[in-house]
């Protein structure tokens, strides 16, 4: 099974810039977007062969999430069942009969780390969802996660150190998960490769310079381990901020 994930900043914009060709050129079974940034009814899309399923905020223009399947799933969720997390658009959860797949767009603490607590709650309540459906059935879950964990992730480790998606707080949370159960694919595969980053900002030519951040993941169940095949990163796929991220694994 091969899943691709991608945070498209906007789904109407990433149209306009092929999105559609991308999706055919990566061909995978399951399809996964965040930060839709979308409304029900204010997209006309539907990809010849898949399933779609579609998670949108309460607050227009923000945040969002999507997955398109080739394979119907048994069960589709929205949100983690807690009122506090689940007013912006950003779990949606597929069943099969022998995995979970997720996509997330994790909360950002957002400028001056205003929303820091928030996203310690949010990482605490999710780490649990998590872990009930692991112990039903492995679980992948991909998606933007907002957070570089180590200092290989990042272009400028040290002047980001207290910015959002690099505190200690939020790489503390990050390495809790993993230490429960779950596995870094590309990690898991690229130990120690530097400079392949998933996320750019528009500003400063950041992508044409390679100063970016790996905040986007698949991360499976560690009893999938001996299932997992490869790990991508697809760098060179544009129309976002963000660039695609894959993993295929043999379920």
């Amino acid at each position: 099974m091969r899943a691709v994930s991608w945070n498209v900043n906007g789904l109407r914009a990433c149209v306009g810039k092929g999105f559609e060709e991308s999706v055919r050129q990566l061909d995978a079974d399951l399809f996964a977007l965040q930060e839709t940034k979308l409304q029900e009814g204010q997209i006309d899309m539907e990809l010849e062969g898949y399933h779609s399923f579609w998670n949108y905020a309460e607050r227009k223009g923000y945040s969002g999430t999507a997955v398109f399947a080739k394979e119907e799933p048994l069960d589709v969720r929205y949100g983690i069942g807690i009122e506090e997390h689940d007013h912006e658009g950003r779990v949606i959860t597929l069943e099969y009969p022998g995995y979970y797949f997720l996509t997330c767009y994790t909360p950002n603490s957002q400028n001056e780390l205003k929303r820091l607590d928030y996203r310690m709650r949010w990482e605490d309540d999710f780490r649990a969802y998590l872990k009930a459906l692991d112990e039903k059935k492995p679980v992948i879950l991909c998606g933007d996660l907002n957070v570089a964990h180590e200092e290989i992730d990042l272009k400028n480790p040290k002047s980001n150190r207290r910015n959002a998606g690099f505190t200690d707080e939020e790489r503390s949370k990050m390495t809790q998960l993993l230490g429960e159960g779950f596995t870094d694919t590309f990690r898991h595969f690229y130990p120690a490769l530097e400079g392949v980053y998933s996320w750019w900002s528009y500003r400063f030519r950041a992508r044409e310079k390679n100063a970016g951040w790996r905040i986007d993941y698949f991360i499976t169940s560690k009893r999938l381990d001996d299932r997992l095949v490869d790990a991508k990163i697809h760098t060179q796929i544009y129309g976002s901020d963000h660039c695609p991220v894959e993993l295929e694994v043999n379920v």
